[in-house]
């Protein structure tokens, strides 16, 4: 299959808050297209919504000067889930009404989940910006991801330990999040397929700020590493106390983190730290490419505007609109059934990486597309071992 590089002019985006109902059509007309998003902008998940925000309506600018997809501007409708999984079913049934032709899901991995069985009654293209493979395993026809899964990580990080010869792991993770669960099963689950062995695997809440006992479990466990699978505040708890546990493993913590959000709470203590990403975080250190134009479309004016690199949040909402502009470009229209069936077809090339959805794969990304960092001088830095790696896909 052709791969393509979806150009981030492809689509004239004129942003609507609320309604603009008057001329705006999901036909085939001449229209504006109405696109949904549904993003957590306050509550637990904000820091992460926010970014995804800001990604998106980046994209939506960057084409609203340059022209149309087919002939026709699209109005983007945005909705607050509040952090809250009911919020976000609320939000998805408003924007049916508005007769949106596509979703672009919210961060939170349980407002997502929430949310699947709406769109699979009404089959409305939901471009989920959360990994919780439970989105895609089994697929939901309507349901693709842009990030990649839980699972999916849990592989590269398991490539990379296996590469520096660890063979025993503990696994903390946060078992009231969609999102940790399925990282830690899916490292469980892959581990062995590495020659590496799980000596202890505590459970923390969302809740928990205090980690003493999940130290003194991995303490002495035996482990040769830490994985951590968490979001939001417990992720960056649990590395501040890591710094000073006196536990001389390498602490290793996934696209959760990747992120200043949260760097800049945990400030010196992420020294050292390895941290897993999207290939886009680190763009600035790839050759020259696709890959890296692909990347330098977001990451220069993204920088421009807010002063910050494109954290891991901001790349998966960038990645979303390209994704989602591809196949209604592919489609040749609005209708939901072709753009679902255009996806499934889909090839192009994203910051995040190249995807290739099929009708049996609706995440469409491959662990080659992930960075592992360790963080140097408050920044993630691309281990040696990940160079390497990312060199042969930047280079295709």
């Amino acid at each position: 299959m052709r791969r393509t590089a979806v150009s981030a002019v492809a689509l004239v985006v004129a942003v609507a808050t609320a309604g603009c109902a008057e001329q705006a059509s999901t036909g085939d007309g001449a229209g504006p297209i109405r696109v949904g998003q549904i993003v957590s902008l306050t509550g637990n998940y904000a820091p992460l919504g926010t970014e995804n925000e800001k990604s998106v309506a980046l994209a939506v600018e960057q084409v609203n000067a340059a022209g149309g997809v087919l002939g026709r501007p699209v109005e983007l409708i945005v909705r607050d889930d509040k952090s809250q999984p009911d919020q976000s079913v609320l939000a998805f049934n408003d924007l049916k009404s508005r007769d949106v032709a596509a979703v672009i899901g919210s961060p939170f991995s349980n407002s997502a989940l929430a949310t699947i069985p709406l769109v699979d009654r009404e089959k409305i293209p939901y471009i989920s910006l959360t990994p919780a493979d439970e989105q895609v395993d089994p697929v939901h026809p309507y349901v693709f991801v842009v990030p990649a899964t839980s699972a999916t990580y849990a592989d590269r990080i398991l490539q990379y330990l296996k590469a520096q010869n660890v063979t025993r792991i503990a696994v903390a993770y946060d078992g009231r999040s969609s999102y940790a669960k399925a990282g830690f099963e899916g490292t469980r689950a892959k581990a062995p397929g590495h020659g590496i062995t799980l000596t202890a695997s505590p459970e923390f809440q969302t809740t928990t700020t205090e980690f003493s006992a999940i130290f003194n479990q991995v303490r002495s466990s035996g482990a040769q590493a830490l994985v951590v699978w968490a979001t939001g505040a417990p992720g960056v708890a649990l590395a501040k106390q890591y710094a000073t546990a006196g536990l001389d493993l390498p602490v290793v913590f996934t696209g959760a983190q990747a992120s200043k959000l949260w760097l800049d709470p945990v400030g010196p203590a992420a020294e050292g730290a390895v941290v897993a990403s999207s290939i886009g975080v680190v763009g600035d250190t790839l050759p020259d490419g696709a890959q890296k134009k692909a990347i330098d479309e977001l990451a220069g004016a993204f920088r421009a505007k807010h002063g910050y690199p494109p954290p891991q949040f901001a790349q998966d909402g960038y990645s979303g609109v390209r994704l989602l502009v591809a196949a209604i470009e592919k489609a040749g229209g609005t209708d939901p059934e072709k753009i679902r069936d255009a996806l499934e077809g889909l090839t192009a090339i994203t910051p995040n990486g190249t995807y290739t959805y099929s009708a049996t794969d609706h995440a469409g990304l491959k662990a080659d597309y992930i960075s592992v960092n360790v963080v140097r001088g408050g920044a993630f830095v691309p281990t040696d071992w990940a160079r390497e790696q990312l060199a042969a896909v930047a280079g295709r």
